[in-house]
């Protein structure tokens, strides 16, 4: 497993479906030097994926210019050096955590498979109201391989 630097890596993107290819190769290759296998790196890129699709589509109605922050911390808060902590902010709608849930998978039709995914790829998924507004998105995955 690659060092993974004591500090948080963050960036900024604005609500564009435009930069999220850019976000997915920076992910995919952080997790592919943290030891990551393709499976387990194609899982955490897609649900961070659907997660910053949510945020465009739902958050921000499609609006192209708003502000998403992404940080990726080896550890987290809960300090474990063996996970990867995701923590999306956004500055949109407010999200009400009651109401976020896959829709039923024998619904068979495009979209609205974001949160399943997510919640399949990732070991935990919490949703909380940001200070100021907007919404933060934590999601963890252990680094050792599922595969």
């Amino acid at each position: 497993m690659a060092e993974f630097p004591d500090s948080t890596i963050r960036f900024s993107i604005a609500s564009t479906p435009a930069h999220l290819p850019v976000v997915r190769a920076a992910l995919d290759r952080l997790c592919e030097l943290l030891g990551l296998g393709e499976a387990d790196r194609g899982g955490i890129v897609l649900a961070v994926d659907e997660a910053l699709t949510n945020i465009i589509r739902h958050a921000y109605h499609g609006e192209a210019d708003r502000p998403i922050d992404v940080h990726l911390t080896r550890g987290g808060a809960g300090g474990d050096a063996e996970a990867l902590e995701i923590r999306i902010r956004d500055w949109g709608e407010r999200v009400d955590r009651g109401k976020i849930k896959s829709r039923n998978l024998d619904d068979v039709r495009p979209g609205g498979l974001g949160v399943h995914i997510m919640y399949n790829c990732m070991d935990t998924v919490d949703y909380a109201h940001a200070d100021g507004g907007g919404t933060l998105l934590t999601m963890t995955r252990r680094l050792s391989c599922k595969e």
